[in-house]
């Protein structure tokens, strides 16, 4: 009798319906390590051993996290010198695209990377210019300040000539006779928020780099 009851009421009242469900949208897939600032290097300072030792503090690194089977790179420019040709950071690595360690796309090609055809198409910001271990590289605002990234390199991604002292010595110099060109990671502080091609390093000891704010970083790509 109650349950009768029950159910002319619902009735009268009307239909009851469930509300729809709502459509989810499904995680991006997850893509493999593509990019990231190094949480540290060894020396802390421009003297890197040379690209191969640039390329070496990558490839340990990303070891490290559990990446393996794919060659590294320090995204590092040199000039022409003792009789060699110039290397330009975007000439080593690779052709994209490249996601960090949360799985966010940074660029599509080196193109968009370096804005050939649209400026700041590249998605390199603080949120985004992350370690290999996924971690935020403190910028303006943080304590310390560490956002200036080692570079070497024009806003094309190219050396810049001998003459501009911008490689500390090929990544040979930790001493402050000589200097590197550096990017902001978090695109902040000053007029120029270049990624990578911002200003000078005040030197290429680890405290000269420091003293200007850093901490003698690297960007990494994987190719």
């Amino acid at each position: 009798m109650i349950k009768s009851l029950l159910v002319g009421s619902a009735l009268g009242l009307g239909l009851i319906t469930a509300a729809p469900a709502q459509a989810q949208t499904p995680p991006a897939p997850p893509h493999p390590l593509g990019f990231f600032v190094t949480s540290s290097t060894p020396s802390q300072s421009g003297d890197l051993g040379g690209l191969p030792g640039a390329d070496k503090v990558c490839q340990d690194l990303a070891a490290a996290v559990g990446t393996a089977g794919r060659t590294w790179h320090a995204y590092l420019s040199v000039p022409a010198m003792d009789g060699k040709p110039a290397v330009n950071a975007r000439d080593r690595i690779g052709s994209g695209p490249w996601y960090n360690a949360k799985n966010v796309l940074i660029a599509n090609t080196v193109a968009e990377l370096h804005g050939d055809a649209t400026p700041d198409r590249s998605n390199i910001q603080k949120q985004t210019a992350i370690s290999e271990k996924g971690e935020l590289n403190k910028g303006v605002g943080d304590t310390p300040n560490q956002h200036d990234i080692l570079t070497g390199s024009d806003p094309s991604g190219r050396a810049l000539p001998a003459s501009a002292d911008a490689s500390c010595m090929g990544w040979t110099d930790g001493t402050d006779a000589h200097k590197a060109m550096l990017g902001h990671a978090d695109r902040q502080g000053g007029a120029n928020t270049s990624w990578n091609s911002t200003h000078m390093s005040r030197g290429c000891s680890a405290a000269a780099l420091i003293a200007t704010g850093g901490a003698g970083k690297i960007y990494c790509f994987g190719l």
